[in-house]
């Protein structure tokens, strides 16, 4: 295997990217300046770097995707700094360690109407010089003691200039150079170095001195290692900007291909026998999944996969549950290209749900006859294990009736980061708390190959299944999710449910498998083949691969209660849940809703009887 060089800053803000990387047996590190970094890159010194924005202008680089250093509000660490107003300057010295910082202090004094002349110098001889109408740009570690009567944080100014986030530096390669391989090397670094920002400030703290707490909240608080959805709006403003001002040449953002093109060699199958071998309930092999997925007729697809239901569940019953779906925050660290819910910390719009919202919520749940509160939420960077303890402590002593169906393995793996706990005791706590419960989200497709591209900087096909496992082990059971749609291949999907069967073979803990389209509306990421054809299909496909997971729901959220009356003869057994709430997918343009009565009636008009039911698909009484 062929290593590649990569150049990177050492500025603190750069090691959660880096750290990981320092022993990778792809990738050879080599530490200059922001600046540098460039001249490296443009040189052909290295295959790729860690460049500042402003260096793509009039380059066709190539971006790798999900990843970049940003801020969405104040950053401390790029800063005019002066003895007076801005507002008097006539001379500004330019640290020369990053051109985006230069154009970004020329766009907004621009906007201010301010034209100081400006003057590059090297930022330990600009700030003593920043007297009288003088002021000075500082980047990097060196702000972090930058003492002035008047401090401009450029991240902020520009933040409340635009109301977008500013990217500073991304990882970029010159044109056809980055391998998929190597991209994936570059995500696996930034990914494992997200869960170790405790122990690089405190390292830091130890090489440089200060507070290991300050430098902690300056990487988890203050920077955004997401290349989402927000950050591209804001790097496009910026360079769109800039261009417009002639302080850059007009820019086109390209990206590096990150797909792992590995296949194995399908061997010859007879469709007409897999598709017998699924109605059968015998396993089918990944060959004969793949060839269904691909070549089978619907109709033929569906006939075996209501087969193999009507020989789990003959009775006739179609089960749905009562319960809310409530997103307790919408901050998220993680910027998926898919997600339109999702905030970053400090955006107008972000929240967290106070107690008395969520009471209500949950209350109103109780009142309209439901058993559970669905409490899914972003990646925060400030709520660590302590506050969800308090939480379901608090839910389960005042609303002791509501199973408590919580927290995707996602969000366990990042508790567990944020709180420096092993996977185990992480979960052991948060059961003891009041945790009933797992739902399966997050895992969108099972397949690195595809995370990498739609959710970078989210936990791994390995990760995801290890909290299922941990949980499985430790009693609780769980849902397992598909969002599907995303351009994956037949390969990919068919790779999601194979893992899941594995896993289910161990434990045994998953109770439904449900599945969903992705939805395009409001998102930056280009739609697969979403339509009603493509979801039946899989949900049939999906009950022959997956003969060990004992019920099937139909996700009508997104696909409206017509056809999820078709997918009840296509392999569903269960029509899902009354769901008094949802946020995420709504945000994405769907706004399919049912009531009780709603679901039972289209239950029954789809020639079933319809039974309510708990997370473990007891049956009840209804009012139980």
């Amino acid at each position: 295997m062929s290593r590649i060089r990569v150049a990177a800053v050492s500025f603190l803000n750069a090691r959660p990217l880096t750290v990981a990387l320092e022993d990778s047996a792809r990738v050879e590190l080599v530490l200059a300046e922001p600046s540098a970094c460039a001249a490296l890159l443009e040189r052909g010194e290295v295959e790729g770097a860690l460049l500042p924005v402003g260096a793509l202008a009039g380059r066709d680089y190539e971006i790798v995707p999900g990843i970049g250093i940003g801020a969405d509000g104040p950053v401390q660490t790029v800063v005019l700094v002066g003895e007076q107003s801005p507002a008097v300057w006539d001379e500004v010295y330019l640290d020369t360690a990053s051109r985006t910082s230069v154009v970004l202090s020329k766009v907004l004094l621009a906007e201010r109407g301010l034209h100081p002349k400006f003057t590059p110098m090297p930022a330990d001889e600009g700030v003593p010089r920043a007297r009288g109408t003088k002021g000075a740009l500082v980047i990097g570690d060196r702000a972090f003691d930058v003492k002035a009567n008047h401090v401009l944080d450029l991240a902020r100014e520009w933040n409340v200039l635009t109301g977008l986030p500013m990217v500073f530096a991304v990882w970029a390669g010159r044109p056809g150079v980055l391998q998929p391989e190597d991209v994936a090397e570059l995500v696996r670094a930034a990914r494992e170095g997200m869960g170790r920002r405790t122990e690089i400030a405190q390292a830091f703290a130890r090489e440089k001195g200060g507070d290991p707490e300050r430098y902690r909240r300056y990487l988890t608080h203050r920077l955004r290692y997401s290349l989402g959805p927000h950050e591209l709006s804001g790097m496009e403003t910026y360079l769109a900007k800039a261009a417009a001002l002639g302080f850059l040449p007009e820019t086109r953002l390209r990206f590096a291909d990150d797909v792992v093109r590995s296949r194995r060699v399908r061997r010859t199958v007879s469709l007409d026998t897999a598709l017998q071998k699924g109605a059968d309930g015998e396993r089918l092999d990944p060959d004969e999944a793949e060839l269904l997925d691909e070549k089978a007729p619907l109709l033929e697809l569906g006939l075996a996969a209501d087969q193999r239901r009507r020989a789990l569940h003959p009775e006739g019953v179609v089960t749905y549950i009562v319960s809310r779906n409530v997103n307790y925050t919408n901050v998220c660290s993680t910027a998926c290209h898919f997600c339109a819910f999702y905030r970053p910390r400090g955006h107008r719009e972000a929240y967290v749900l106070d107690r008395e919202t969520l009471g209500r919520k949950i209350q109103e749940t109780l009142d309209l006859g439901g058993i559970e509160i669905l409490l899914q939420g972003g990646l925060h960077p400030d709520l660590g294990i302590e506050w969800y303890e308090e939480l379901f402590r608090w839910v389960k002593r005042d609303y002791p009736r509501i199973n408590l169906h919580a927290l995707s393995p996602e969000e366990i793996w990042h508790i567990a980061r944020t709180s420096q706990l092993p996977l185990e005791e992480t979960i052991t706590r948060l059961v003891a708390a009041g945790l009933d419960s797992i739902p399966g989200g997050g895992a969108e497709v099972l397949d690195d190959e595809v995370r990498r591209r739609i959710a970078p900087l989210k936990c791994s096909t390995d990760e995801w299944l290890t909290v299922m496992k941990a949980a499985h082990r430790q009693g609780l059971k769980s849902t397992a999710t598909m969002m599907f749609g995303v351009g994956e291949e037949s390969r990919h999907r068919v790779t999601h449910l194979t893992r899941l069967r594995e896993l289910q073979d161990e434990t045994g803990g998953f109770t439904a498998f449900i599945c969903w389209t992705f939805q395009p509306e409001h998102t930056r990421l280009a739609p697969g083949d979403n339509g009603a054809h493509a979801w039946l299909r899989v949900n049939a496909l999906s009950r022959l691969v997956l003969d060990n997971v004992p019920n099937l729901q139909a996700s009508w959220v997104t696909m409206g209660g017509g056809v999820a009356q078709a997918s009840l003869h296509m392999g569903c057994n269960d029509f899902g849940s009354v769901m008094i709430e949802e946020n995420v997918v709504s945000a994405a343009g769907t706004t399919f809703q049912m009531d009780a009565e709603e679901i039972e009636r289209h239950i029954r008009d789809a020639g079933f009887a319809p039974a309510r039911r708990n997370m473990r698909y007891q049956r009840l009484a209804v009012g139980a």
